[in-house]
């Protein structure tokens, strides 16, 4: 058991797991005003809490009533115990402090499996998300940023979906790092099916967190919602391939308005699933490209990504005097040194070293009394120069 918070109010916590869908805000709100215990017994009560439980109709204080008197969360509490797993909820010292930015649509607590702190790991996460059906190029992004995001010590967030959210986690475990799974289910649960492996890996080298209690398992709905507790959870979401309907877009737009950083991967303008992410892009979002941009912008003063620049030419070398005379250089044909230093802007003395210099470096020919390009030369100088 987690130290932190009170016995009873832990146990309605677990309680209410089964009985409030996650990010219910009138169920937060109420756990706001009477506390967990409070809340489960006046559900329990004769009249399910009518006139003191507001907002909701009779029908689904009903059905609130239903659920909470089929609850038993001694048993859920032990299932997760026996898998190795525990129950953490506000009040716990292992509660991370950043899911209140939800308000009142905080979980009510989280199913963890796996052995690392969840709120020390929170506090240095970055989400990585994206499409389902994502391409090979998606694919090699999210593992990328994944392996790249862990190789300098960052926690990488997904939700353990296929396409993107396995090639981040993949990624993540591959370099040895750090990496959680945010389930639309129970932790027990393993979906999507074909993610047994994965999810089994996740919880022995990483966690495994769930709103929902054991044996709880997805809807669409319940995928939707999660989505706001792997942007709250994290410094900041990257989304790799999304079309404009997409789940990962509203991880994004979950991630902007609690204040958290929003990146995004671009791809072919000709690419539906590069659709949303552009789209996000033409707005608050960043343009990242690997996992040191990322870790520039949500990282601590100091975690800068190193400065991009082309190769550096032989011709990038030159003074300014030599590469304006190279400039002034024929391709075809040859010029004598007094055109050469008009076209410069020198004069012929001055030219004429820095032609002989030229010749030296492989740069320039002399035939006669006139120079031009030398042949190897003329690919390099012709691209600076705009000449197809």
């Amino acid at each position: 058991m987690t130290p932190g918070a009170d016995p009873g109010e832990r146990l309605a916590r677990a309680a209410l797991t089964r009985v409030l869908e996650p990010g219910d805000e009138h169920g937060g709100r109420w756990l706001r005003q009477f506390g967990a215990a409070g809340v489960l017994a006046l559900l329990t009560s004769p009249d399910a809490g009518r006139g003191r439980l507001t907002g909701v109709g009779e029908q689904r204080l009903d059905g609130y009533r239903s659920r909470a008197e089929a609850a038993r969360p001694e048993r859920d509490l032990a299932a997760v115990t026996a898998l190795g797993g525990r129950f953490v909820c506000p009040g716990d010292t292992e509660w991370p402090s950043q899911l209140d930015d939800l308000g009142e649509a905080r979980p009510i607590g989280l199913w963890v499996r796996g052995h690392p702190d969840l709120r020390i790991w929170s506090l240095r996460s970055v989400a990585v998300v994206g499409a389902r059906a994502c391409t090979s190029y998606g694919a090699h992004m999210a593992a990328s940023l994944g392996s790249g995001l862990a190789e300098r010590g960052w926690v990488v967030t997904s939700g353990a979906a296929f396409g993107v959210d396995g090639a981040a986690h993949r990624g993540a475990l591959a370099a040895g790092g750090a990496t959680v799974a945010v389930l639309a289910c129970g932790v027990d649960v393993v979906y999507p099916r074909g993610h047994t492996e994965l999810i089994g890996r996740i919880v022995e080298q990483g966690l495994v967190v769930a709103e929902l209690a054991p044996g709880a398992h997805p809807t669409r709905s319940r995928f939707v919602l999660r989505n706001r507790v792997i942007a709250a959870l994290t410094r900041g979401t990257v989304v790799v391939e999304a079309q404009y309907r997409s789940g990962s877009l509203v991880t994004a737009r979950d991630a902007q308005r609690l204040g958290r950083f929003t990146m995004g991967v671009p791809g072919p303008v000709t690419s539906g699933l590069s659709a949303g992410v552009h789209e996000l892009l033409r707005g608050e979002g960043v343009l990242v490209t690997d996992a040191a941009e990322v870790a520039e912008l949500v990282g601590d003063m100091g975690e800068l990504a190193p400065p991009r620049r082309g190769p550096v030419l032989p011709r990038d070398l030159l003074d300014p005097v030599s590469a304006r005379v190279l400039e002034a250089l024929p391709a075809r044909g040859t010029a004598a040194g007094r055109e050469i230093a008009r076209s410069a802007g020198t004069t012929p003395d001055e030219a004429l070293g820095r032609l002989y210099e030229l010749h030296s470096l492989g740069f320039a020919e002399r035939h006669g009394d006139g120079w031009r390009l030398a042949r190897r030369a003329t690919p390099t100088v012709t691209a600076r120069r705009g000449v197809t």
